[in-house]
């Protein structure tokens, strides 16, 4: 029943957030770059400007807070999942608008089996970071292990209009789309 839930508050979120007029979210390095992806000519500069993108929403700015965000992704790349959300909590606790600290937490819920609380700070991401592809890209993970095509279909477009060259995006649509073709989405 949460879980239903929570698909459904997700819905309404896909609803509340346009995608083309984001004039609330500041202007900074990682808004240029996200400007710049979703006009990208090719999957190699699209490659780049991904890699940049990342680079910039790690960077908060702040020693104590950097050095958390390392100590929990190393901490991840290691599968302590304990420890790597010990540290992404930290962040959030001290910077609560950094977007990645919350979509890095729900990565380890996610990989946890946490959906509920994944999606939680999924949302929270987006909430910050409208065109965090990589939230959306989480969102479609939970949509499909729970069979719930239709979300993951429309999370996955979500990502195609931010990063139009995303491969598992693209494979996924493709994928997804003979499924569910000739019923509503």
């Amino acid at each position: 029943m949460r879980l239903a839930k929570s698909l459904f508050c997700t819905l309404v979120l896909w609803i509340s957030l346009p995608l083309s007029g984001l004039a609330d979210s500041p202007i900074g390095p990682a808004q240029k770059l996200l400007d710049k992806l979703a006009v990208a000519k090719t999957e190699h500069e699209a490659n780049y400007l991904y890699e940049d993108i990342i680079a910039a929403w790690l960077n908060s700015g702040g020693p104590t807070v950097d050095i958390l965000m390392e100590r929990g992704i190393d901490a991840h790349s290691q599968d302590n999942l304990a420890l790597a959300r010990d540290m992404f909590d930290r962040v959030i606790l001290i910077e609560p608008d950094i977007a990645e600290a919350w979509y890095r937490r729900g990565v380890v819920f996610y990989l946890d089996g946490k959906y509920d609380q994944a999606i939680l700070d999924f949302e929270q991401a987006l909430e910050l970071e409208p065109r965090h592809f990589e939230a959306w890209l989480g969102l479609a993970a939970i949509f499909e292990a729970v069979e719930h095509r239709e979300a993951a279909l429309n999370a996955y477009r979500q990502v195609l209009k931010l990063f139009p060259h995303s491969r598992h995006a693209k494979q996924s649509v493709a994928r997804l789309e003979p499924l569910i073709e000739g019923r509503a989405l």
